[in-house]
């Protein structure tokens, strides 16, 4: 960890615009906010970036990407972090849908050593599964769902490795085990479920403070039986995970989506799996055989498994589907998912956050990427200088 503090200095995006300042890094920590610097308050290590400083962002649902599964698999686990800071992501869940039950232990066992390999922070698992509705299994295998068991979950809950799980709340025990995780400080999320509207408020009355991918795989809305989805959007005590991929919501239905739930409300999720970050071919989802074509990957039946979305991308469809500012697209990636976790020490820029940031070209693509104060992803350099910048604007 370098210690020696630095300075980065351009227009910086907390996520809330704060102009043209500089963020001063120490120790892996965001030290100080510079605003209108002059050199002489800064470090002598600085840099001035004619991009965009974001906050890094946070994917509350990876299956896989770049050619790898999230599972009881350390190495898989290791290119995960290692790669996905190339769209941004600075810290992620990774996901392991409804399997066998023994092989959560060791999956869980496995992220103990993977929270500590470099690249994007590991804050834990995401569990999906396998407390789901046959009737909104997905991609999930019947085989696999069971029916809910609180011994198991609150050996989950206790693990302390397990930051969310997806269940379906009109299962018989399932208010149960939403109690059982938010005591443990789990997040408990509404997903592939055919819950009623009025059981997803009784769930979120039990402490359900989350849905998972919005739209997909739940009981949709319609005027007279709003479903789970009318009980999400309409119910100001739970956020929203959604993928904006153009492919799993309309451009429609996820305006409604920001509209009733702001920004602060809809956290941008990838759900991605193994195809993402690559050409198109075939691919697993859990063992289970899929094909990404188009963007699009699916089973033989034609079912969407997971997307191919990475979260660089999903922050510029929010821009471009949505018609709304970088901000709202940055804040849904950053802040409003460490919010769902609890997290106090990211997804924004503030003094004594984590220094996890992502630079962003003005067309959006990421140009570096930062984790606890070091650079983990960079696109190659010319002479040390970045597109667009005048000859030896970087350092003083």
């Amino acid at each position: 960890m370098r210690m020696t503090p630095y300075a980065l200095f351009g227009n910086v995006l907390a996520p809330e615009p704060l102009g043209r300042a500089a963020v001063v890094v120490e120790g892996g920590r965001i030290l100080e906010i510079v605003r209108s610097p002059h050199l002489a308050d800064l470090p002598r290590e600085r840099r001035e970036v004619p991009c965009l400083i974001c906050p890094g962002f946070i994917d509350l649902q990876v299956n896989g990407a770049f050619g790898v599964e999230a599972g009881p698999d350390l190495e898989a686990l290791a290119k995960l972090a290692r790669e996905l800071p190339k769209t941004g992501t600075t810290s992620f869940l990774p996901t392991a849908i409804s399997w066998p039950t023994e092989r959560y232990d060791s999956f869980l066992e496995v992220l103990k050593d993977a929270s500590r390999l470099p690249g994007a922070n590991i804050l834990g698992a995401h569990i999906e599964g396998p407390f789901l509705s046959p009737a909104r299994k997905g991609a999930h295998e019947s085989a696999h769902l069971r029916p809910v068991n609180l011994g198991f979950t609150r050996r989950l809950a206790d693990s302390g490795m397990v930051r969310v799980m997806t269940l379906a709340p009109e299962l018989q025990g399932a208010k149960e085990a939403i109690r059982l995780l938010t005591e443990g400080g789990t997040v408990a999320s509404a997903g592939h479920t055919d819950a009623s509207y009025e059981e997803t408020l009784r769930a979120i009355d039990a402490g359900l403070s989350m849905g998972t991918h919005l739209y997909n795989a739940m009981s949709p809305f319609t005027h007279r039986s709003p479903g789970a989805v009318g009980a999400l959007l309409a119910d100001d005590r739970v956020r929203a995970g959604i993928i904006a991929d153009g492919v799993h919501v309309h451009e429609g239905a996820l305006r409604l989506a920001h509209r009733q739930k702001g920004p602060e409300g809809l956290a941008l999720v990838t759900d991605a799996m193994e195809a993402a970050g690559m050409p198109p071919g075939e691919y697993k989802l859990s063992g289970r055989k899929t094909r990404l074509e188009g963007g699009e990957a699916r089973l033989p039946d034609g079912t969407l498994a997971g997307s191919a979305l990475t979260m660089d991308r999903a922050v510029s469809n929010a821009v471009d589907l949505l018609g709304i500012s970088i901000r709202d697209a940055v804040r849904m990636a950053t802040q409003t998912p460490a919010e769902i976790l609890g997290i106090h020490g990211k997804g924004r820029i503030v003094a004594g956050a984590d220094a996890d940031l992502v630079l962003l070209v003005p067309s959006g693509a990421v140009y570096e990427t930062i984790v606890g104060g070091e650079t983990v992803y960079a696109v190659s350099r010319e002479e040390d200088r970045l597109p667009g910048s005048p000859r030896g604007s970087n350092r003083e």
